[in-house]
């Protein structure tokens, strides 16, 4: 059977055709540019341009599947978490979809996805096992015992380690997405050139807190008499090392209170590898 995949979240309009066991085709519209000038993703913004790409996305996902509406056999769309405006425009171009064709619609909790997608390119994987699953707005731990039999170890209490990156990136003059700019500068940095404290939860030790972590590059940046926000830009070695430090951080910030067990990634950025 060939299934439609809807996916609106947050700030990429994609749609994936799945048949026959494989994926047909996979397109996806990225808002990075959109929200670049607002150092982090605009819901409205982000709304607004999911409503006028997700008609042509579908139609190409389609296209390149070699596939008409009526060679579907059901859509399934994510419907959680997210942005309510994104998901909305996503869970309403579904339903009509599935209303026209006279197709069966499934809502996907898309951290559920996340997981799931690593067990489709792994089928043989072992578990029980652990996942990092890093992903715009969330940052979490789960057990996972079998393909969607997922229990949550552990979340952060406040700011995501995307939004960490993102702010730390804005900090040092670096531009939006932050990952990706923060692991770039890195590459040229030494990590252990600032040490930054690990956040600690009182009575939720495997919880994650991203939270403190830009006061904390912010004042390091002031010591360095560096302050972006008053007009005074970092120099590059300075940059380098923050970005470098701040990466380190961030891997034994989510691993030091683990053991090693067999555990798998998932996340947007190549800075992963440093957790791995």
């Amino acid at each position: 059977m060939n299934v439609l995949g809807i996916e609106t979240s947050c700030d990429e309009t994609a749609a994936a055709v799945h048949g026959s066991g494989r994926i047909l085709s996979s397109v996806v519209f990225s808002q990075i540019a959109l929200h670049a000038k607002y150092g982090g993703v605009v819901p409205e913004l982000a709304s607004r341009a999911h409503e006028e790409k997700i008609a042509p996305v579908i139609e190409e996902s389609l296209s390149r599947a070699g596939l008409m509406p009526r060679d579907l056999g059901g859509v399934a769309v994510t419907s959680r978490p997210g942005l309510i405006g994104a998901l909305l425009v996503g869970v309403s171009a579904a339903k009509a979809a599935a209303l026209s064709l006279g197709i069966p619609i499934v809502g996907v909790n898309h951290l559920d996805a996340h997981i799931f997608s690593i067990y489709m390119s792994n089928p043989g994987l072992a578990t029980p096992a652990v996942f990092l699953l890093a992903s715009g707005g969330h940052t979490c731990i789960y057990k996972s015992s079998g393909p969607l039999m997922n229990e949550l170890l552990a979340t952060t209490t406040d700011d995501a380690a995307g939004e960490a990156f993102d702010k730390a990136a804005k900090l040092l003059g670096l531009p939006y997405p932050g990952g990706p700019s923060i692991e770039k500068a890195a590459l040229c940095g030494n990590p252990k050139a600032v040490h930054f404290s690990k956040a600690r939860i009182k009575g939720r030790p495997l919880d994650f807190s991203f939270s403190g972590i830009k006061t904390a590059v912010l004042y390091h940046l002031r010591a360095a008499g560096a302050d972006v926000l008053a007009g005074k830009p970092p120099d590059g070695k300075t940059v380098a090392d923050t970005a470098a430090s701040f990466q380190r951080w961030w891997a034994c910030s989510s691993t030091a209170r683990w053991p090693r067990p067999r555990s798998m990634a998932r996340g947007p950025s190549a800075w992963l590898e440093e957790w791995r």
